[in-house]
């Protein structure tokens, strides 16, 4: 299958590893009864009774979700059989519904290519997207169907590009059903991750479809602000979204301004007049020394680096010519700020005044940083802002909040050009720290930037210093030292305890198929693994006479993590996802065997692999493990040195009296 490598770090091919949470520790082969299940439900699903058919049809959507009995179906030309059922169109309402679902599931496996399906079978699930009323659980299988074919494959998406569009794709964004709008927005990220260059980029292309009002105010007012909460995976769709539509402004970011483009120059001009209200191509403002000399003292006040031409200012990359369209837009759409901000930095001392042109080249770097301009999705985000959703021109309106927080943000430092740096570290502080609460409109963001003020961020850092005291005096430092070994068996035995409550894994390899799930807890006397497989997710702790397969800890060898992992090698592509490597671990044990695990989450890998380690005498090594022991360690240092508060501990222990010239002044108590 070939590959865009924009997609490396979003999805491979025929697997979708956000959320994958346990990997079989292998395939085994086909048992006669699976060889013989396989060949019975291909025939079944061929009869000509409809209620037998639906049955088998239930059958095999079901029994596809093991890759066993997936492999011997497909051998079977099972793929093929089924593609033929939908192309023909005879089959509606449920019999359809677990068609697709089987489809789905056996193509989730990976074992088929997508490349190989018929341009009347795109037309077919095409056709069931673009219907005005369908059967809601056939428009949930065809979306995602749509998705694998846009995301698997180059001369798919050409295909699926042409029967579908994104005017059609709306009406489902404006349905009550979470899961379809899931799905919509998965299509419309799908259809834009693999649209060539330059059909981004064109007037009628996805940027502009991104960028209509339409959509976002649907998106806005149907899913964002709509009565139910937003689901984790929702969340995910839209900051991917998100992510695209920043994205957009990666060509200006990196485009470098051409100090000989009269058309690029005339927006450096407009910046002028608008500020100064003077015509700047006048034919009766005198001398040409003179008009340069005029000019040079206005890009000046403007706050331009080069004041004979400020064009070479614009020739940084990143941010390139988004700087200059920021400046334009706030000088256009918020014209009195604009005028009162250049005037009032340019009446005050040269020392003190907060250069505009600088600073707004310096503010766009910061704010695509921040917003990670250019950036590909990241697996397991789901971190997008409603405010950005409430805006044509979020960007835009983003930048002219935040030039007006950094000229405030200025005057109360009382900076000087030698503190430039340290605004900007100010600045960029109070941005992150109020994107951290997630303001539901642009107005609401700009609200409690107005809070966040310098000292705001003075107290804040002060509060902060206080709770992480760094001791460095000598006894403190033994002292630390005599401790941590207490508190490293305090978070050992705290692991194992974990462990002997246990933890459920998932054993689905896509995060929309229903999950399967295995357990494993160690015993009580530390001395064996209990693991087994389970019908649902369990509710609680899970009894060891319920979990039929065992491990004795003495056979352990080694624990194993990242791409070291057995089930991290066998697939290729897997390796594609850092953040999917860094939750695998695997058990070795005897000769070549091995138990895989891919934890849910950072949390319980770490525990899972502290605890592993600790069973076989090795140190704990995890991040968790360093937060603990530094929470703890300072915590009960905070408790020992209770007594001690507002009291200076020298660097040295006092030096020892010398002794008395006699010791008649002792008390003999007989």
């Amino acid at each position: 299958i070939s590959l865009d490598p924009r997609l490396l770090t979003y999805r491979t091919p025929n697997i979708t590893i956000r959320n994958i949470t346990c990997c079989s520790p292998r395939v085994r082969p086909a048992t006669p009864t699976q060889s013989l299940s396989a060949s019975q439900l291909h025939e079944r699903i061929q009869s000509s009774s409809m209620d037998a058919k639906l049955e088998a049809l239930k059958d095999l959507a079901s029994a596809s979700r093991d890759i066993t009995f997936a492999q011997e179906f497909i051998n079977l030309d099972g793929i093929s059989l089924l593609t033929q059922m939908v192309e023909s169109g005879t089959d509606f309402g449920d019999l359809l519904s677990f068609t697709l679902t089987a489809f789905v599931e056996l193509m989730d496996h990976g074992i088929v290519s997508w490349d190989t399906f018929s341009v009347a079978f795109i037309k077919k699930i095409a056709s069931y997207v673009n219907k005005s009323a369908m059967d809601a659980a056939v428009l949930q299988r065809s979306l995602a169907i749509l998705e694998s074919m846009v995301l698997n494959s180059q001369d798919l998406y050409q295909k699926v590009a042409q029967e579908i569009t994104i005017g059609q794709l709306i009406p489902h964004l404006q349905c009550a059903d979470q899961d379809i709008q899931t799905y919509t927005v998965a299509v419309i990220n799908a259809l834009f991750l693999k649209a060539p260059e330059e059909k981004r980029q064109v007037t009628d292309g996805m940027a502009h479809i991104l960028a209509q009002k339409q959509l976002r105010s649907i998106i806005l007012s149907n899913i964002i602000r709509s009565n139910q909460p937003i689901n984790d995976e929702m969340a995910h769709q839209l900051y991917v979204l998100q992510v695209l539509t920043f994205n957009l402004l990666e060509d200006r970011m990196m485009t470098k301004m051409d100090p000989q483009d009269q058309a690029q120059r005339d927006i450096i001009f407009e910046l002028r007049r608008i500020a100064f209200d003077v015509e700047c191509d006048s034919n009766n403002s005198g001398s040409i020394e003179k008009r340069k000399s005029m000019y040079t003292r206005d890009y000046k006040k403007l706050g331009f680096i080069n004041h004979v031409n400020p064009a070479v200012d614009f020739t940084q990359i990143p941010p390139g010519m988004l700087a200059l369209d920021n400046m334009l837009y706030f000088a256009k759409h918020h014209q009195d700020a604009y005028i009162r901000m250049v005037l009032e930095n340019s009446s005050r001392e040269d020392k003190h005044e907060c250069p505009f042109g600088r600073s707004s080249i310096e503010l766009t770097k910061m704010l695509c940083e921040i917003l990670r301009v250019g950036e590909l999705p990241s697996e397991n985000c789901h971190d997008f802002h409603p405010m950005f959703f409430t805006h044509d021109r979020s960007f835009e309106e983003f930048f002219c909040i935040c030039i007006q927080l950094l000229n405030k943000t200025w005057k109360e430092m009382r900076a000087t050009s030698e503190d430039f740096n340290k605004v900007m570290q100010v600045v960029r502080e109070q941005i992150m720290r109020t994107l951290t609460h997630k303001p539901n409109s642009l107005d609401q963001f700009k609200s409690r930037l107005q809070n966040m003020s310098y000292t705001e961020i003075l107290k804040i850092r002060q509060s902060e210093r206080m709770n992480q005291e760094d001791f460095q005096s000598r006894p403190i430092v033994e002292l630390r030292e005599k401790i941590q070994p207490e508190i490293m068996e305090l978070i050992k035995q705290q692991r194992l305890n974990r462990l002997c409550e246990g933890t459920c894994f998932k054993k689905t390899n896509n995060r929309r198929k229903p999950d399967k799930y295995w357990y494993c807890r160690l015993s009580p006397n530390h001395k064996v693994l209990h693991y087994g497989d389970l019908e649902e997710s369990p509710q609680g702790e899970v009894p060891f006479d319920s979990l039929q397969d065992k491990l004795p800890v003495v056979e352990m060898k080694a624990v194993v993590t990242g791409k070291d992992c057995p089930h991290m090698k066998e697939k290729g592509a897997l390796k594609q996802s850092k953040e999917w490597l860094e939750l695998a671990f695997s058990v070795l044990y005897e000769s070549d065997e091995y138990l895989n695990f891919m934890a849910p989450d950072k949390h319980e890998y770490c525990v899972w692999t502290d605890g592993l380690n600790a069973l076989l005498g090795k140190e704990m090594t995890s991040e968790y493990t360093k937060a603990d022991m530094d929470t703890l360690l300072s915590m009960e240092m905070k408790l020992r040195l209770l007594d001690l508060e507002n009291i200076q501990i020298p660097e040295a222990p006092p030096p020892i009296p010398k002794e008395p010239s006699n010791y008649d002044f002792v008390y003999d108590c007989n």
